[in-house]
Parts: C-alpha cells; structure tokens; sequence
C-alpha cells in the first residue's frame, strides 16, 4: 500500500508539474502591450521661436510636456547640430548666434541626459549671420554681413566666454552659403566685384586657404547641401537668371551643372537637401515642387511638381519627404522609392499672401506643423493622418526645428 501511494503521489507531482509549464509557456507566448506604442520617441524634442516675444518653447511630444526659455530676441533662426544635441539660434538683425542645449547626447544604441535644457556658454558676433551648417560636431555658420564664416567645435560650447572662431577667406560680402567635405575642406560661395549675388564656388581650407578656384561662374546661387564627396547648389545657369540649374561641386574641384527637367523649366531650386538615410539629394522651389537629383544619372525628376507647395521637409533620419500645401494637405513620400506613402488634409488651408506661414518638422513617426495664427504645433501621426494632438506654445509660433535622438532607450 504504501508502494501504491508513492506512486499515485508522483503522478499527480508529474501532471501538476506539466500542467505549470503549459500554462507558464502559454503565458511567456504573450507578447506584453508596449506603453510607448503610438507615441514619439523619449528623447524626440521641438524647440520653437516666436515671432513677437523674446522665448523658446521646448516641446517633448511623448508627454506633452513643454518649457519656456527667455531668448535674446524674437524671431530667431533656429537649426539643429549634427548631433541633435543642440540648437543653433540666429539673430541675423542683432548679429548674433547663441547655442541652445537639449541636454542629450547620442551613444548609437541609447541616450544620456547630461543636464537639463539650458543656453550654452558660446556665442558668434559675425555681421548678419545667415545659413548655418553642421557636420559631426563641428557648427559652421556664414555671414552675409562681411563675407567670413565663424567655426566651432561641440566641446567647446560651456567654457565661459567661448566664441565662435572667424575663418577669413577674402570674401565680399554676399549672401552666401558653405558646405563641408569629408576632407575636411569647404565649399563656399562667391561674388564678383561690384554685385552681391553669389555666382561662384570655390573651395576653401580650414584656415581661409584657397584649394580649388571656382570654375564656373552661373547666376545666383540659392541653398545647398552635402553628401562629403559632393555639395550641391541650387543655380540659375547664367547671369541672365532665365534659365535653371544645379551646380555640382565635388571635393576635388570638379565643378558641373545638371540642367533643369523641361517640368521644372526657367526656375531655380532655391532650397536642396542630403537625404543621409536614402542617399540623396532633394531639390525644392515653392511654385514647382519636389525633385529628385541624381548625381550618377546627371538628371533630375520630380517627386511632387504641384504649384502650391508651402513647406517641403525631410524627416529627421532622411528617409521620407514631407511636402504642405497651402490647402493644408500633407504629402508623405518613401525616398527608397520615390513613391507617394499617405497624404491628408491636415490643418486648415494658408492664403499665400501671409507673412507668416505654418513651418513643417518631421521625425520617423509624426509631423510637426506650428500654426502661427492659433499658437499651436499641431502634431500628426504618420500612420494615420487623422490622428492630431495640439500642444499651445506661444502666441505666434514661426519657426520651428526638431532635436534630441530617435530612441526611448536610456543608458
């Protein structure tokens, strides 16, 4: 008997035993519900300008949450560095730039908060700064005023009384634009005597130096990016300013122009952006649209060629192209593809006589439009473009720029 009980005893432990794993192996099967599903990124900021009073906004869209900042000026310029970390605040009438700090700082796989939002300790003094550029963690601004750029390194930026250092390459002043190149030089604009348009590219040393003449001279050049090997420049292709172009300047001095597509016409590209996530550059006019630039075919083709584009933005990591309409429809294009992804009325439409229209931010994940006339920046999920969420900053929000890193991991 007592053999019996042992037994009926170890089969009960044994099917007790299998019936715990099944049920712990039907519950490790569950996937657990994500609390961050549908929200921005943590380390996702907004920092946004107003066009009357003297502050910066910081928006944190994961909570909503925001923060005042008192500002030199109104109506700041506001870009982002390289490294997300910071902001770079143009007062172009006070001549005058600032550094703003998020506090975060990319480690790849994660982010550290190394502070709290604040102004950095570094400023730049030059006359009339204008286009700003940033690449790893060095900030590159050009002054129209005299024709100089002011250079700066990140770690740099909170030692007491730093400035921007001034690199003087025999410019006039212009307004001008520059470009960095994975050799370490830059490409810079150029005028001829007796006109203030920027007609030429020359490339330049870190110290002023001249490396490589220019060695086509167009008509105006308006906006430019960089891919390292190549910076690219917006052109009208004489001085005639009747017929369009873009010049191709490459680091080693070769210089080139890719003629306007007859959908484009005697326009010019008066903005171009590298799209580091799609390898590729994007070139944008108002009254003609989006184009693709590609370098290797020596071509250009339009993305989106409507008339009433009002903002034209890539995301954060360059892989979709965000185009507004003045109707308040929002384009979205996947740029491995070229191809249209979603669009949707978003806001409400925009007469084209404002001064101060809605500006356009994107992450991987949501659009961002400040609305100036309702003190908001509407935030618009790029899955679903019906799903809206209204933050209220400032009065008249009238420039905008995103930071921080696209990750919810914390060191």
């Amino acid at each position: 008997m007592k053999h019996f009980f042992s037994s009926a005893r170890l089969a009960l432990t044994i099917v007790a035993g299998l019936s715990l794993a099944a049920c712990n192996k039907d519950n490790d099967d569950v996937t657990p519900a994500d609390p961050d599903a549908g929200k921005e990124y943590r380390f996702v900021r907004l920092l946004v300008a107003d066009e009357q009073a003297s502050t910066l906004t910081q928006l944190t869209p994961f909570d909503g949450s925001t923060a005042s900042f008192s500002a030199k000026y109104p109506l700041a310029t506001l870009y982002p560095t390289a490294s997300g970390r910071y902001a770079a605040v143009l007062y172009q009438s006070q001549n005058l730039v600032e550094m703003f700090d998020t506090g975060l700082e990319s480690h790849d796989d994660h982010a550290d908060v190394k502070g709290t939002p604040k102004w950095a300790a570094i400023s730049a003094t030059g006359t009339k700064p204008a286009h700003f550029k940033s690449h790893d963690e060095e900030s590159l601004i050009f002054n129209d005023g005299d024709g100089t750029l002011s250079v700066a390194d990140e770690d740099d930026f909170h030692t007491p009384g730093a400035k921007f250092r001034v690199i003087n390459a025999g410019l006039a002043a212009h307004h001008g634009a520059m470009a960095h190149l994975s050799n370490g030089t830059y490409a810079v604009t150029e005028t001829q005597p007796g006109s203030t348009a920027p007609t030429g590219v020359r490339i330049i040393n870190s110290t002023g130096g001249l490396v490589h003449a220019a060695t086509l001279q167009t008509g105006s050049l308006h906006g430019n990016a960089s891919d390292g090997e190549n910076a690219v420049f917006g052109a009208w292709t004489t001085t005639a300013n009747n017929s369009g172009s873009v010049l191709v300047v490459n680091k080693s001095g070769q210089q080139r122009l890719i003629a306007n597509p007859a959908s484009l016409g005697a326009n010019r590209l008066g903005t171009i952006y590298y799209a580091e996530g799609a390898k590729k550059f994007i070139g944008y006019s108002a009254t003609k649209g989006a184009y693709l630039i590609d370098l290797a075919a020596n071509s250009m083709t339009p993305i989106y060629d409507g008339t009433d584009a009002m903002q034209c933005k890539l995301d954060y990591a360059g892989k979709q192209l965000l185009v507004l309409t003045l109707g308040g429809q929002l384009r979205v294009y996947d740029l491995a593809t070229n191809t249209l992804k979603r669009q949707g009325s978003v806001i409400s439409a925009t007469s084209s006589a404002d001064v101060y229209k809605p500006v356009l931010e994107a992450s991987a994940r949501f659009a961002y439009i400040a609305v100036p006339t309702l003190g908001e920046v509407h935030q618009v999920k790029l899955d679903d473009l019906s799903t809206v969420a209204k933050h209220k900053v400032t009065a008249r929000p009238v420039r905008l720029t995103l930071l921080g890193i696209e990750t919810s991991e914390a060191h």
